[in-house]
């Protein structure tokens, strides 16, 4: 079996100590705003482009660029986490595998306002470290891992 695989940006969106998180409806797993990088963009370029239409909101990604540069390279904002999720998974093997880079953002407010076709607002949670903590039974473990960590970094990030 041949395994597709596609290249995917994730945004946890902190505010005050607690990151956005919705139940996806055609995974049926708890997860941040992401999607797939589209052909003519950056993975940096998706991420904020996902965060804008599922929760409504600009937000400031919290990533450090490389330093070096010429004239024809440019560092980009680096992902804090690359990953290798699989998606579709049958007995025959996996069939599709998300290539995932994971970034951390400050958002501005809690205030959620999808575009028209995305999950409503009132399928978005706020999540601090405690809640996810005590949520062993509906995020998966890495979800938890990540989106402590993206509150415990974007908490200790000064504000730009």
């Amino acid at each position: 079996m041949e395994t597709t695989r596609h290249f995917t940006a994730t945004t946890y969106v902190v505010e005050s100590g607690a990151v956005a998180l919705h139940e996806h409806d055609g995974l049926g797993i708890w997860l941040p705003p992401g999607g797939h990088v589209d052909r003519d963009e950056l993975p940096h370029e998706a991420a904020l482009r996902e965060v804008r239409e599922e929760l409504g909101m600009d937000v400031e990604l919290i990533a450090e660029r490389g330093d070096i540069e010429s004239d024809t390279v440019e560092p980009l904002p680096e992902p804090q986490h690359f990953q290798l999720a699989d998606v579709n998974v049958t007995e025959q093997g996996v069939g599709h595998q998300h290539v995932d880079m994971v970034f951390y953002a400050r958002a501005p407010h809690r205030e959620i306002d999808p575009a028209d076709g995305e999950a409503p607002a009132t399928a978005w949670e706020w999540f601090d470290a405690d809640d996810l903590a005590a949520a062993t039974d509906r995020l998966d473990e890495d979800v938890i891992a990540i989106g402590r960590r993206a509150i415990s970094t974007v908490e200790a990030e000064p504000n730009a």
